[in-house]
């Protein structure tokens, strides 16, 4: 009878825009889908591995995403110092298979989000425009923030402005004004004539 190997756990970081912000690797899939935890309540509630990552006192944001966690670090500490620690922490809750993020978590993020967007009903012509932000930002945009340890979300449209939330790495990051200015929203006012400008939400 054959014993199926399992193929070692692979890491390695990527730098991404943000200084702060790192990104570790892995082959293997963490979680399908997106979950920013930027404070301890949040993690506590939905991700073993944030929660337990939050323990560390240089740890100020995690994100969990498909292969990846980007983790954001507080100010006050050198990568050089912490990286190592890091990698094999997350190399060895990866290798235990230890949950990443609890089920019901994504069902209980778009609730949240269903009660944000009810607030905002948009008229037949605004719901139309609204659909080709969402298909712009879900094509063009996702996939070159994702690459940079991030996430970007469609939050709203008032006005002609575009609301978005950055997550992972793109939140607090330097490089995220002028991405958002020089390219999503140059992006979006070239397609679409009723956007004049996008602006970036705290949560």
């Amino acid at each position: 009878m054959e014993t199926k190997v399992k193929s070692p756990i692979l890491i390695y970081t990527e730098q991404t825009p943000n200084p702060e912000s790192l990104k570790f690797v892995t082959n293997r899939m963490l979680y399908k889908g997106t979950a920013d935890f930027r404070e301890y309540e949040l993690a506590e509630k939905w991700s073993p591995l944030a929660k337990s990552l939050f323990g560390f006192p240089f740890v100020k944001g995690v994100y969990i995403s498909n292969n990846f966690v980007t983790v954001t670090k507080e100010y006050s500490f050198a990568w050089e110092d912490i990286m190592l620690k890091l990698k094999e922490y997350i190399k060895d809750w990866v290798d235990q298979n230890k949950e990443m993020v609890s089920d019901g978590f994504a069902e209980a993020m778009e609730a949240v989000e269903r009660e944000r967007g009810a607030a905002y009903t948009y008229s037949e012509d605004d719901a139309a425009v609204v659909q080709k932000i969402r298909d712009l930002i879900e094509t063009y945009v996702k996939p070159g923030v994702e690459m940079d340890g991030g996430n970007i979300e469609f939050t709203k449209f008032d006005a002609g402005t575009v609301y978005v939330m950055l997550q992972g790495s793109c939140s607090g990051c330097p490089a995220s004004t002028v991405t958002l200015k020089a390219g999503i929203e140059a992006m979006l006012k070239r397609m679409i004539p009723e956007v004049k400008e996008v602006v970036a939400e705290m949560e």
